[in-house]
């Protein structure tokens, strides 16, 4: 049976481009999300077969999404496109329930082949990715640096995206009070104490690009 996929990418043309070369292979494409909180509300309504997502998107980076899909619709394979080869990345994503990690620069020919192997227990990661960080995800090692929640980081990302404290509430459905204490924790936890650092800090680990 052909897999149902859900792509999401916040570039319109990124997905036009992937959405051309998964369809020339016979695959079909049955939706598309411009941010993560999207992509979670469509796994949720579409429960697709397999669900693609870019790292870096807004509102909700992929890795947070997929976090959520995997409780919403535990059904999905997930292949997050990223462009972070270093180990801890892979790690976490392994750790988060992602099936497929495909670095984005050799997307055009590894993107097929993922979806094709994530079938049953299997694990797709793109040729450069280390061997050994497959060995330390079966092992149960913990991403290092993994200092933030899973809210936590989502707040960061907010923050970072120029967000004030009643929008990111809005956002996340929770109480100005209990925004400005997530980001208050995490001043306190990153010791950094001005958003221009917090915003580097989003940069470096990924949740936005520069």
């Amino acid at each position: 049976m052909t897999p149902r996929i859900l792509l999401a990418d916040d570039h319109v043309i990124v997905r036009q481009g992937f959405r051309a070369l998964l369809e020339r292979e016979g695959l079909e494409v049955v939706a598309e999300a411009a941010d993560g909180y999207e992509a979670v509300r469509l796994a949720s309504d579409l429960r697709p077969e397999v669900a693609i997502l870019d790292f870096a998107m807004p509102l909700l980076n992929g890795l947070d999404a997929a976090k959520q899909i995997r409780l919403r619709s535990p059904g999905t394979r997930m292949i997050l496109l990223t462009v972070h080869t270093e180990d801890h990345y892979v790690l976490e994503a392994l750790q988060a329930g992602v099936h497929g990690y495909v670095v984005k620069t050799q997307a055009a020919s590894d993107l097929v082949q993922a979806i094709r192997s994530i079938g049953g227990q299997a694990i797709y990661l793109s040729p450069t990715i280390s061997r050994a960080v497959v060995e330390a995800y079966f092992e149960k090692a913990a991403p290092p640096g993994d200092v933030l929640s899973s809210r936590e980081r989502q707040v960061l990302q907010l923050v970072a995206e120029g967000k004030t404290t009643k929008e990111i509430a809005a956002v996340l459905g929770i109480s100005v009070k209990t925004a400005d204490s997530h980001r208050s924790r995490i001043m306190r936890k990153l010791n950094i104490h001005e958003t221009a650092g917090l915003v580097r800090f989003a940069i470096r680990r990924g949740l936005i690009n520069p």
